[in-house]
């Protein structure tokens, strides 16, 4: 089975099953997000990927595609909206982006750009959360996390470890380590983890590897992030063999 719906005037096709945001990228058309991974159960946490689907918000990521539907993307009011979201996960966080290890290859940077957003209109909160370099080639540094569960889901889901977890409850929220002493030094954690490889911002690091790409040849700064995530999406359906 399958079908058709509109989206910012643009007949998208779509196979049972698939959600806005699958059918879309299958499309070539990119709906802006952070928590959403190509392969990975959708989960609806960032909220940057809201669309107004015959009039009601919904997350792209998880609403089924459905017959008919029609749907707004780009439009001033979403894009508002997520310039907010944008700016709240800066200023809940920090993120120094000239002096990040990760600025080039960090998605919360590469949407900030595709939203052109350019300046700040809430106070930093500059909050002191744990850093955590006790494993010998990973380091875990919670003041970037933007607690989109990536990391979650690819150790439990894909690595099959289950090393993270998002523990406590609204600001105090925060990545932990499924460890008795809670250090991930304690874990059975590698490099070659998915876990360690799917953080879209610079909360997990793998350790002597700063700058190994210079500024200027990172993912970002060759590609603009629509064009990452409708690649990713597309090798995601090869891998699949559809």
């Amino acid at each position: 089975m399958s079908g058709h719906f509109i989206i910012d005037g643009r007949t998208i096709p779509f196979r049972a099953g698939q959600t806005i945001m699958e059918a879309a990228a299958d499309a070539g058309v990119y709906i802006p997000h952070l928590c959403h991974r190509p392969g990975y159960t959708p989960h609806g946490s960032c909220k940057l990927c809201t669309v107004d689907v015959d009039g009601r918000p919904a997350s792209a990521c998880t609403a089924k595609a459905q017959e008919g539907s029609i749907v707004e993307n780009d439009t001033p009011a979403l894009n508002d909206d997520r310039r907010a979201l944008t700016e709240m996960l800066f200023v809940e966080g920090n993120h120094i982006c000239p002096a990040c290890e990760k600025t080039g290859d960090c998605q919360l940077q590469a949407v900030a750009y595709h939203l052109k957003l350019v300046s700040y209109r809430f106070d930093h909160f500059y909050p002191a959360r744990g850093v955590d370099a006790s494993h010998p080639d990973i380091l875990l540094d919670r003041n970037r996390c933007i607690l989109c569960d990536l990391c979650v889901r690819a150790s439990r889901d894909v690595d099959g470890k289950n090393v993270f977890e998002i523990g406590h409850r609204g600001i105090r929220s925060r990545v932990i380590v499924n460890a008795a002493s809670g250090r991930l030094a304690d874990t059975d954690i590698d490099v070659s983890d998915a876990a360690v490889r799917v953080c879209p911002v610079g909360a997990i690091l793998i350790k002597r590897r700063a700058f190994a790409v210079p500024i200027g040849k990172r993912t970002y700064d060759l590609k603009s992030v629509a064009e990452v995530a409708i690649e990713e999406v597309r090798a995601q359906r090869e891998d699949e063999g559809g």
